[in-house]
């Protein structure tokens, strides 16, 4: 029974694959680097992007995101998975409270919602290359709750 159901997916997988690449047209995607346009990402500042394929405010795309070197974005995730090369500087990623440091030519991704920092270093900016899977947004986590043992710095003393 386990080897009949094991056929009957993989018979339905290909048909699904096959289906799908049916009915992707033929053709091609040229962009020199002196045609991207790049716009300021509003409410980020030193954050810039360059969209290739897509539209990353509806769904999966390409695009080019530059940091402006020493640009730092404290603790977020994505709602896409997403999968970056590092075309140029280098990025440091805070994962799980592990700090790596990824230079041109890096590659690294993110994928079920994975909280990280990412931060450019200071001696130049960065640009990566973006795929991303679904809509492109920054969530950032909620800010750590002040201990309730503690007083309130601005608190009067008696």
């Amino acid at each position: 029974m386990r080897k009949l159901w094991s056929c009957g997916l993989i018979a339905t997988s290909t048909v699904a694959l096959l289906s799908s690449a049916a009915l992707a047209k033929p053709g091609a995607t040229l962009t020199s680097a002196t045609d991207l346009k790049w716009t300021d990402v509003p409410n980020f500042a030193g954050v810039h992007m360059a969209v290739a394929d897509g539209d990353p405010a509806k769904g999966a795309s390409h695009f080019f995101i530059k940091f402006d070197k020493g640009f730092a974005a404290p603790e977020h995730h994505h709602s896409a998975d997403h999968f970056v090369t590092v075309v140029s500087g280098t990025v440091v990623l805070v994962v799980d409270g592990k700090e790596t440091k990824l230079p041109a030519g890096s590659f690294f991704s993110f994928t079920g919602k994975k909280v990280h920092t990412t931060k450019c270093d200071a001696a130049s900016d960065c640009v990566l290359f973006v795929d991303s899977r679904g809509k492109w947004d920054v969530v950032p986590e909620a800010a750590a709750k002040p201990d309730a043992k503690k007083p309130a710095a601005d608190a009067k003393k008696p």
